[in-house]
């Protein structure tokens, strides 16, 4: 398979780190999005780039801005916005489909345009294949093991910070639809107020205030497991981060670019009395999607997947053999 893939908001916070673990794994990433200043700005940093500028409104340049690339990432929110559009083009040019959407209904979005316009399943399109969506959704499905039904799915994140960027606040902004989860098998409204909760974290988050917050893992996991309820969490203090508008932005403290933000996304199945528990840990949420989501860009290139369509990430990948691959450099991943 060709090495081109297209990085659609490459100059982005997390598109900059997306790019770099491609060239990283001997991939050819081409530069795109709606910035042309901001693209040739990028390229300076990675020399030798191509750079292909297109807009969302103008289907001409996103069908050119696909041509001869094998996977396209789409780093560019709000995915309200980009994702239909992008992956229309990457599927009408026969090129798999990727996104780091952290919106539910970004997501919920992507998967009915693959139904009502009868996109083919010989080409991936995987929404949220990100620390938000993605990694959850890997982790549910690795330790559901052989069990078929569940009664409840758990997601708690664990953020000793929330340095959010500017393309997260504004996507909060736009991001005004209802947020979800799945009760009695069904996706309805979240209840209202939240819940708030005691969470006893592994490993250096500890325990915490947790309060419901939906992302997109919801979405995600009830496409292909089997829960009567699924529900995630976030802690409190990292909520109050993105919700204060004083909040810095990230800042680097290492050579890769990352910030020191440390996370924990724990995951507890439950069927009768029984339970599993699998937990994972890391530096940075933005940085983390980058192996994230290029460890599906490389699957896809070595035809490590059954390609069917419109799917979440544990139907399409080894979800175990996923994780095991960015564990220790990227990910802590703990059974309990």
């Amino acid at each position: 398979m060709d090495r081109k893939v297209l990085v659609y908001g490459a100059y982005g916070h997390t598109g900059r780190f997306v790019v770099a673990e491609l060239l990283r794994r001997g991939f050819l990433p081409v530069l795109s999005g709606r910035n042309q200043a901001a693209l040739e700005a990028l390229s300076g940093r990675f020399p030798g780039s191509e750079i292909r500028p297109a807009t969302i409104d103008d289907e001409a340049s996103l069908r050119d801005a696909v041509g001869g690339v094998s996977v396209v990432v789409n780093c560019a929110g709000p995915f309200l916005d980009t994702a239909i559009s992008v992956a229309t083009a990457a599927v009408g040019a026969g090129v798999h489909y990727l996104d780091v959407a952290a919106e539910q209904a970004a997501v919920q979005g992507v998967y009915r345009a693959h139904e009502d316009l009868g996109w083919p399943a010989d080409v991936a399109v995987i929404p949220a294949m990100a620390f938000y969506g993605g990694l959850a959704d890997l982790l549910a499905s690795a330790v559901m093991g052989d069990w078929d039904t569940v009664d409840r799915i758990s997601v708690a994140v664990g953020l000793d910070r929330w340095w959010p960027t500017q393309g997260t606040r504004i996507t909060g902004r736009r991001n005004t639809a209802a947020r979800l989860v799945v009760d009695h098998g069904r996706l309805i409204p979240a209840p209202a107020p939240p819940p708030v909760l005691h969470w006893d974290f592994p490993g250096a988050i500890g325990p915490q205030t947790v309060v419901g917050t939906p992302f997109t893992e919801i979405i995600t996991m009830t496409r292909h497991l089997n829960a009567s309820q699924i529900d995630t969490y976030l802690t409190t203090n990292a909520l109050e981060d993105i919700l204060d508008p004083a909040t810095p932005a990230p800042r680097a403290v290492d050579d890769s670019g990352r910030s020191a933000q440390q996370f924990v996304v724990d995951v507890v199945l439950r069927r009768g009395e029984q339970q599993r528990r699998i937990s994972a840990e890391g530096r940075d949420i933005y940085a983390v999607t980058a192996p994230l989501v290029v460890e599906a860009v490389q699957r896809l290139s070595d035809g490590r997947t059954q390609i069917s369509g419109a799917a979440a990430p544990g139907e399409v990948f080894d979800p175990a053999d996923f994780l095991g691959a960015l564990s220790p450099r990227h990910l802590t991943i703990r059974p309990h």
